[in-house]
């Protein structure tokens, strides 16, 4: 079942949502503030994030900047919907990093419609790291024949070298095998018996030590750089 943050600060919108989003077979957090979307964030990693802009503590384009600040947030589907339908909000939203700009009142159906395409995108990158899981796969499975076929001939194997230890904790590093076999926070969490929040924090300093910005670019440093400690 996937998850939406629903953000708004109108307690009847957002009673709405949940009733509409949950009948849609979704699972459906709702809070009244970016501040609280934030914590919500940390707490439990949603799908996606619909956004109101105008909200006290901290409104939805400063949660949207937070947000995408952060190397866990930047690949998660966002849409704002909003009464601001100023050509300039709607840029300013796009600018800051959201999928989507919906103007209140709107219909239903077209958010509906909206969701389902950004999860559709979101599932479509996630297949994309698979795919380059696997292509890597096969080329170190290639590899590693060619390597066995030299040593039986009394040659010395190709790429013998043993990749640079990982500057990670024991903690991160487990985060770092599990990620980069494809498995998703919620995944990873139920397999390390550990919060999801936890894995968050793990994947966020795993990126921050290696210098990267979002699980795609950790898949392809993992296989570029020779770490093949992966179960297939």
């Amino acid at each position: 079942m996937k998850k939406i943050l629903v953000v708004d600060d109108d307690k009847i919108l957002r009673t709405v949502l949940k009733h509409t989003l949950e009948q849609e077979k979704y699972q459906v957090t709702v809070v009244g503030s970016g501040t609280n979307a934030m914590e919500a964030f940390e707490n439990d990693t949603p799908d996606i994030i619909i956004s109101d802009v105008s909200m006290p503590e901290m409104d939805g384009f400063e949660f949207c900047r937070r947000l995408r600040s952060r190397p866990t947030g930047q690949l998660v589907p966002f849409i704002f919907l909003s009464a601001r339908g100023d050509l300039e909000d709607r840029i300013q939203g796009h600018s800051i990093g959201a999928d989507d700009y919906l103007v209140k009142p709107f219909e239903i159906k077209e958010l509906l419609a909206k969701i389902e395409a950004l999860i559709e995108k979101s599932r479509r990158i996630h297949s994309e790291i698979v795919n380059i899981i696997g292509q890597f796969a096969n080329g170190n499975k290639a590899r590693m024949s060619d390597n066995i076929t030299s040593v039986n001939q009394g040659q010395s194997p190709e790429n013998s070298h043993t990749p640079e230890p990982l500057p990670l904790t024991p903690a991160e590093e487990r985060v770092f095998w599990e990620v980069i076999q494809g498995f998703t926070n919620k995944q990873i969490s139920d397999r390390l018996f550990i919060s999801p929040r936890t894995v968050q924090t793990h994947l966020s300093n795993i990126l921050n030590k290696l210098n990267l910005e979002n699980r795609t670019q950790l898949v392809r440093f993992a296989f570029e750089k020779g770490y093949e400690k992966v179960q297939f």
